[in-house]
């Protein structure tokens, strides 16, 4: 693994036991002398380290690490995970938004259909997929998707990975609050199975746009919140230097999600994140993605829209108890 790998504040340590490892491997090839023990002990030392940062992340780390620009976005697990992807195009009212995609594909000779948000790698494809933040005629063109999937009746897979929604002018004036809202109600009641996957950042109500399903799955280095962790701080402390406290206050964490019953399964990941061995989180999530949905397409369609009714009114239940003594 080459220490640039390792760009992130806190894998700072782990660059620089990386760099003493290639500058020992590359003395010994040109010394022609065996350093073999010296060098398996940096590499063990490593792996430990890497243990030690990975598993005892803040929630502020692991929001960097779901944003980290190697991480495999949804085409990377499409491309991966199912086989004749035909993209669909259009929202039949607007135009086509190319930070939400969508279309058929075919997952162990099942047809499925596919809601998407990508982004791009690099500042070309990122212009073009406005940085993955879908305007209006993303969500209805998503919807229009869901439709016919339930039409004729493909399960519906939601890839999500966007900061939020795009909340610029155009977008404002072509109502993206209530092509978000329509998406909510009319995935409350499609008759078909739903399942969502957050593999990146799931911001906003950009995420929830495409997330009200029977599953959610989120990966182990992935978040999810009602708002990104900058524009907390920014509301809250009017100051973005903050935005680590919001982080870890949010509890936007899969751990937490799972806890707090938001997330029906946490995905694990390679260690250090899913960019480390994409093929090995391609494998994960689709054992988990085929396992899921194996489960929903056995259930009538009755008892598919009641689970998923009670799903999202248990959500949020809390109770209250007086202290001891009080009146």
């Amino acid at each position: 693994m080459d220490r640039s790998d390792f760009n992130l504040d806190f894998e700072k340590p782990l660059r620089e036991l990386q760099l003493r490892l290639d500058e020992l491997r590359s003395a010994s090839a040109e010394q022609n002398f065996d350093m073999t023990k010296e060098a398996e002990a940096i590499a063990a030392r490593l792996e430990e380290m890497k243990k030690n940062i990975y598993n005892d992340l803040t929630s502020w780390q692991r929001v960097q690490i779901a944003r980290h620009p190697k991480r495999p976005y949804s085409l990377d697990y499409i491309g991966r995970l199912f086989e004749g992807f035909e993209e669909l195009h259009g929202d039949r009212s607007f135009g086509d938004d190319q930070a939400l995609i969508g279309g058929i594909a075919w997952l162990d000779g099942r047809p499925v259909m596919i809601i998407a948000q990508q982004k791009g790698r690099d500042v070309k494809e990122n212009l073009r997929r406005n940085f993955g933040m879908p305007h209006p005629e993303g969500y209805r063109k998503a919807l229009r998707l869901m439709r016919m999937a339930e039409k004729f009746r493909m399960p519906v897979i939601s890839f999500i990975d966007t900061k939020a929604a795009y909340a610029g002018i155009g977008s404002e004036e072509r109502h993206v609050s209530e092509a978000i809202a329509c998406n909510l109600r009319e995935m409350a009641v499609l008759e078909v199975p739903t399942v969502g996957i957050i593999i990146g950042e799931g911001g906003s109500g950009g995420a929830l746009g495409i997330a009200v399903v029977d599953r959610l799955l989120v990966q182990a280095f992935s978040y999810y919140s009602v708002i990104p962790p900058e524009g907390c701080a920014a509301i809250l402390w009017r100051d973005r230097k903050f935005t680590e406290t919001a982080a870890n206050a949010l509890k936007l964490g899969a751990r937490e999600l799972h806890e707090q019953g938001i997330a029906d399964e946490v995905i694990p990941e390679p260690l250090g994140g899913a960019h480390r061995d994409p093929d090995a989180a391609s494998a994960a999530l689709g054992e988990a993605l085929r396992r899921n949905l194996a489960e929903l397409m056995g259930l009538s369609t009755k008892k598919l829209l009641d689970q998923r009714y009670n799903k999202y009114r248990q959500m949020g239940e809390f109770t209250e108890s007086l202290a001891a003594g009080a009146v």
